[in-house]
């Protein structure tokens, strides 16, 4: 049982961190359950209320952050509220739409057709729809390194304090 264990807390992982670079997997939550399923197969004994609390705060900066950050980069630029939502949607749908390119294309596109239909000339248009790209590209960097220092954490409480 125990290997059973530790394959799902890796595949978490795994799903977790893939999360990062592909928005409509769970992320962080994935990397949460990992925690959860060590404490079923194992013990809850290493996670004291501290580990709990770091996690839960990590979880919530990271929801609202990525939210924060992708929109940051088209206001930055210039953008619309209409680029924003469609950018967040582009981000959604790219990578179905169009599988190679489509997690930067995306939002790029979004962000676009959202200030044309503003009103706004192609050429703003293009600088905000890089403003999105540069959004997502930051939030995916600051996804990645709040997720490792996760999974780091836990494996600290759990060699540290099991």
């Amino acid at each position: 049982m125990a290997t059973v264990g530790w394959i799902l807390i890796v595949l978490l992982f795994a799903v977790g961190m893939a999360g990062t670079v592909y928005p409509i997997l769970p992320g962080a939550i994935a990397i949460f359950f990992a925690f959860l399923v060590y404490g079923w197969f194992f013990s809850f004994d290493p996670f004291g209320v501290w580990f709990w609390i770091i996690q839960i705060l990590i979880v919530v900066v990271l929801f609202v952050a990525d939210y924060v950050v992708s929109a940051w980069g088209v206001k930055k630029f210039g953008g619309s509220k209409l680029s924003t939502t469609l950018s967040t949607i582009g981000v959604i749908i790219g990578p179905f739409v169009i599988p190679a390119f489509g997690l930067v294309l995306g939002p790029f596109i979004g962000a676009f057709i959202g200030e044309l239909i503003g009103g706004s000339s192609p050429s703003k248009a293009s600088k905000v729809g890089f403003g999105s790209v540069v959004g997502l590209f930051t939030s995916t960097v600051m996804k990645i390194i709040l997720q490792l220092v996760m999974i780091v954490l836990f494996i600290i409480w759990v060699v540290r304090f099991a």
